[in-house]
């Protein structure tokens, strides 16, 4: 397997970009790693949660996949391909394609209909997605509050890595600081541990994460690379408004339905990616301005300046 590359500072969970009509634009993709690399983002996590996975066919999301892996080629930004599918033969083409593709790792959630009952049966699927991939690190993605599949992340670090050889750590998107902190001292401290919830980062920094993968640092990044220099300073009280900053905006989108809010958020940084898909809801062109006041009542487009 090549080296697992650490999951450290900022990943951009990124968007699926559409058309108006909800097809994929895929042209956009190259926008959005300018525009992630301007703002000193270097890893994307594509087709997760933020990327609406769960809505995409599968030859969208290979799609998808290709077009991101192909743009990111030659540049400093590293492709992670969320591959994780409720049904297994989708995930194991998924995880053979990213590593064709050269992608820096894959990841998969669990399949969250017919739910693993044990965790055994959990790593026995995780097992089987990644020996389609048997040269790049597999990260397991824990978001029980959507898979409604929780186990103790312990004994998953415990018992996984004697069936999955690539495994390199967890996307660990579960409030659970005490989980959390466990999990960073398994094994030596030899899992790589991206937290997942962007409004707990400061929480997290202080329990000893090194990297966070976020849907908000898409279009706030400047306003996280402040909080994590602060806290690296030891300044927790800039730590402390950046975070705050963070759950106000956090809080504003969730307000007018996060994915479609966010994804005009995005729009109105000049990149297009279009609106959700349902069962997600877009914000209609009328409620734009209203969106676009708000955010800036709220200081936004200060707060995201370099």
């Amino acid at each position: 397997m090549k080296p697992s590359p650490p999951l450290t500072g900022l990943v951009a969970a990124t968007h699926t970009p559409f058309h108006p009509d909800g097809s994929l634009h895929l042209a956009i993709v190259e926008k959005q790693l300018a525009h992630l690399l301007q703002n000193g983002v270097r890893f994307a996590f594509i087709g997760g949660t933020t990327g609406e996975s769960h809505s995409l066919a599968l030859e969208e999301r290979l799609a998808l996949a290709r077009r991101w892996c192909e743009a990111a080629r030659g540049t400093p930004l590293q492709v992670v391909v969320h591959v994780g599918a409720n049904c297994l033969g989708d995930a194991r083409q998924l995880a053979a394609q990213a590593q064709q593709l050269g992608a820096a790792a894959i990841s998969a959630l669990a399949p969250s209909y017919f739910k693993p009952r044990s965790l055994a049966t959990l790593i026995a699927g995780l097992a089987d997605t990644a020996a389609a991939a048997p040269e790049t690190p597999f990260y397991y993605y824990d978001i029980p509050v959507l898979t409604g599949v929780a186990f103790p992340m312990t004994d998953f670090l415990a018992q996984a890595s004697a069936q999955i050889p690539t495994l390199a750590g967890l996307k660990f998107t579960n409030p659970d600081l005490m989980a959390y902190l466990q999990c960073l001292h398994t094994d030596g401290g030899r899992w790589d541990l991206p937290w997942g919830i962007d409004e707990w980062l400061l929480g997290a920094l202080a329990t000893g994460a090194r990297g966070a993968v976020g849907s908000s640092y898409n279009f706030a990044a400047p306003l996280y690379h402040r909080l994590i220099a602060a806290f690296a300073r030891g300044d927790l009280a800039a730590a402390r408004t950046e975070q705050h900053r963070s759950t106000q905006l956090i809080a504003l989108l969730a307000r007018h339905g996060y994915m479609g809010a966010a994804k005009a958020t995005m729009a109105l940084l000049g990149v297009e990616v279009g609106p959700a898909r349902l069962p997600n809801a877009s914000l209609a062109p009328s409620q734009v301005p209203a969106l676009r006041q708000e955010l800036e009542a709220l200081g936004f487009f200060d707060w995201i300046r370099s």
